[in-house]
């Protein structure tokens, strides 16, 4: 056919009972994907170390739970990160969300000497990384050698969390991860609500593109 370019094949193609199965195959995939993709981001790993991080960025409630944490376990100190509020800092006392953690941990009744504020500069993006490489940094700064320390954050966003962190400090140190659940949706029925949707999508897609897109800066 055509000056002998191309031939003529006979291919298989399904019957209407062969598309319905692969339909409710696909569909019994997408339900699963829905049903499990919260629990795969929400993921819970602490380890017994001397350090716990909390970003400060989170709700009060999560500060709370940062706070039992740190009393329920001999931790040496905890530090709060974060880059500089966006919205109403020239009004606000504090001017970064690690020393918004801070001080609100303060209040909470966490002593001066247990809760350090670590602020992180202004970036447009890979905000939680540049808050963990402001955290390594300081380490650093002040002689306190980490091996291991555990990360305190909520909902979906700890597994990336997890991974930018392991990106910053960087293989000889053990990050653990433990994540509290969010207080404005049903962490099983995420999808009920459009906050939950927003969020365990968005974080889906911000993990998917921290694990194969986002490369470290070469200076740090």
């Amino acid at each position: 056919m055509v000056w002998g370019l191309f031939r003529r094949r006979q291919i298989p193609l399904p019957t209407w009972r062969g598309w319905l199965l692969f339909l409710l195959i696909g569909a019994l995939f997408c339900f699963l994907i829905v049903k499990k993709m919260y629990g795969f981001l929400a993921v819970n790993a602490s380890k017994p170390v001397s350090f716990l991080v909390v970003e400060g960025w989170a709700p009060d409630y999560a500060l709370v739970e940062a706070l039992k944490e740190f009393n329920a376990h001999p931790y040496q100190k905890l530090f709060a990160t974060g880059v500089p509020i966006e919205h109403g800092a020239p009004l606000a006392e504090y001017k970064t969300y690690a020393e918004l953690g801070a001080a609100t941990l303060l209040k909470f009744g966490l002593t001066t000497n247990a809760v350090e504020a670590v602020p992180a500069p202004f970036v447009r993006q890979d905000r939680t990384y540049t808050s963990a490489v402001a955290l390594k940094k300081w380490m650093a700064d002040h002689s306190i050698s980490a091996t291991n320390i555990n990360v305190l954050t909520v909902g979906p966003h700890a597994r990336r969390t997890r991974l930018l962190f392991h990106k910053a400090f960087g293989k000889g140190v053990s990050i653990g991860i433990i994540s509290m659940p969010p207080a404005d949706y049903d962490k099983r029925n995420w999808y009920r609500s459009s906050q939950g949707f927003r969020d365990v999508t968005g974080e889906f897609i911000a993990y998917t593109y921290a694990r194969l897109v986002f490369r470290q800066p070469k200076e740090q």
